[in-house]
């Protein structure tokens, strides 16, 4: 297969044929290891491989990236896990390598839009971080390189038709980019910005200490932000994004699906969800909707009904509302990034629910004053980046 072009299976659906990427000048820097990839899973790899690319500049630390349909569900630097994390990130007795750390944070931030994810690496996958995609339902793989033991192991998934993607980790894009739309070819520059600590300078809260860790968090939620399908808002802990709202039309809307989503992984830690008695044999997938339901307002009605039942050994404890809500409160230290500013203060209220101490947005609202009012009403630190994160 020519360096230049590598001929896909078909475009975004299969009527639309032919379909290829190529380059116009010099040759691609992909490889495809194994398997075919698609129009979609050539758009997931690229983009996500720039986000751990930055992760990593920005932290020093392994990071992995779970994508699906040009956005991330979840993205992590490669930080330990503690046991609670191990058991509802499905480690078993696998011994985790920092990158393995990454990928299953990433993994395990929003399992059910992980299914059938592709899957970015900032370092050369390890046998460690291989034998947890062996578990997990997905399409394909980008990293710079693999160990033989590791590419043994993911050419075996789907039936050795899993598309295994290298790129070479020094490329640099030109300057300029284009894309076509309805016929109508589009130029701008490449977006370089660099997301650092010096974003972050800018504090206009009462509140205006940030510790290096909570900076380290906010500059995971901007970078994940800037490849991140607009308008977006990310929630950070602990090094990994734990609730991403994508393409929302409407700010408050990304800030409450994000918020939503981090509640979930949440809950997915509490005593009600951690000691729910599943049979031996149920497939992951719906074990992870299984928990999605019994943490979710209508719990009740649905787990009342005979089709959920056939999972549980036990009938579960009903995890009342009352609970559930007391469990989200002890979320704290929560992290939140958003691509463009805050309209109304509506946003910091939503988020504050979900644990949010620190924020990052751009700023630049006429009702500033009244975000800024409201993050001081829960003596939340908020800092004005000047950068807008649009992401088409």
């Amino acid at each position: 297969m020519s360096k230049k072009e590598i001929e896909l299976k078909y475009g975004c659906n299969p009527n639309q044929k032919p379909a290829r990427v190529y380059m116009e000048d010099g040759e691609l820097p992909i490889t495809v290891v194994n398997g075919k990839p698609g129009y979609i899973n050539l758009l997931d790899a690229l983009n996500g491989w720039q986000l751990v690319s930055e992760l990593t500049e920005a932290t020093g630390l392994p990071a992995a990236t779970s994508f699906k349909h040009v956005s991330p569900a979840g993205a992590a630097v490669g930080l330990p896990l503690s046991d609670t994390l191990r058991k509802i990130y499905y480690t078993d007795d696998v011994e985790l390598s920092p990158l393995a750390c990454a990928y299953a944070r990433a993994r395990g931030a929003d399992r059910m839009s992980s299914f059938g994810d592709f899957i970015a690496l900032s370092h050369r996958c390890d046998k460690s971080t291989a034998l947890l995609i062996k578990k997990e339902v997905s399409d394909g793989i980008i990293a710079p390189g693999y160990d033989d033991d590791a590419l043994q192991i993911l050419k075996e998934k789907k039936k050795g038709s899993y598309c295994v993607l290298q790129i070479d980790p020094g490329y640099v894009p030109a300057e300029t980019e284009r894309k076509q739309v309805f016929g109508i070819t589009f130029e701008q520059g490449h977006n370089f910005i660099k997301i650092n600590d010096g974003c972050l300078n800018n504090i206009v809260t009462r509140s205006n200490s940030l510790s290096d860790k909570e900076k380290t968090n906010l500059i995971i939620a901007l970078i994940i932000l800037k490849y991140t399908q607009s308008n977006s808002v990310c929630y950070v802990k602990d090094g990994q994004a734990i609730g991403i709202g994508a393409g929302q039309q409407s700010r408050i809307h990304c800030t409450r699906l994000a918020g939503d989503k981090a509640d979930k992984w949440w809950l997915r830690q509490a005593p009600q969800v951690l000691s729910l008695d599943f049979k031996a044999d149920i497939k992951r997938a719906d074990r992870d909707n299984t928990i999605d339901v019994y943490t979710g307002d209508d719990a009740d009605d649905v787990l009342a009904e005979g089709e959920w039942q056939k999972w549980f050994n036990t009938k579960p404890v009903p995890f009342t509302r009352e609970e559930r809500r007391e469990w989200i409160s002890r979320n704290t230290d929560v992290a939140v990034g958003s691509d463009a500013f805050f309209p109304f203060g509506d946003n910091i209220e939503r988020a504050h629910r979900s644990g949010a101490k620190v924020i990052a947005q751009p700023g630049g609202s006429i009702r500033d004053d009244n975000v800024i009012e409201t993050c001081d009403k829960y003596g939340m630190v908020m800092a004005f980046t000047g950068i807008r994160l649009f992401h088409h």
